[in-house]
């Protein structure tokens, strides 16, 4: 998927059958990071290149990145036949103690409780990290809850978010051999 704008352009490529390497090249090294072990922990395959206005902030490159990956998501998902459609994961890091919950219904909702104590890692603005996983459920259209229980350092607090939602995710798109057809009773998603 590419998205150009005159305040970016974001290239986004996503395996959700993957092995978990990735290529990211954003300018904002934090969030490379974060998208890096993304990749990594959901074994998706990911490469993300974005060409955004940092001399500005880095919002507009935090929210075309998240808007990209989602329709990449969307089109990788397809009809989201014989998926699990439910993810969960709960993961340490360090002292912090994160949860992410995944529901793709096809209806967006976001849950956050996610306190940090800083406002910048390196030139990544904490307060984004929400704004990322709200456009990227937003665009994928699912109902995503993620929860801090625990801890002090925003690094870990952010890492623990990012691998929590990467396995949930994980378990949410595989495939299941007993689920046949859409999830839901619907029939649709």
């Amino acid at each position: 998927m590419q998205r150009k704008t005159k305040e970016t352009d974001v290239r986004v490529e996503l395996n959700l059958d993957g092995s978990g390497q990735s290529s990211v090249s954003i300018g904002l090294p934090f969030l490379e990071h974060m998208l890096e072990l993304f990749a990594k922990h959901g074994l998706f395959d990911l490469q993300v290149t974005c060409k955004g206005d940092l001399e500005i902030d880095d919002h507009h490159s935090v929210e075309d990145i998240a808007i990209t990956l989602g329709q990449a998501l969307v089109q990788a998902l397809g009809d989201k036949a014989g998926i699990n459609r439910y993810g969960e994961a709960v993961v340490p890091m360090d002292e912090a103690l994160c949860r992410s919950v995944i529901d793709l219904s096809g209806r967006f909702f976001l849950v956050y409780e996610v306190p940090t104590r800083r406002h910048l890692i390196g030139n990544f603005s904490v307060e984004l990290a929400e704004h990322f996983w709200r456009s990227f459920a937003e665009t994928a259209k699912f109902n995503l809850h993620i929860d801090c229980l625990r801890g002090r350092n925003t690094h870990h607090i952010l890492e623990g978010t990012f691998k929590a939602s990467a396995r949930a995710l994980r378990q949410a798109v595989e495939r299941n051999s007993r689920i046949t057809g859409i999830p839901s009773t619907k029939g649709s998603l």
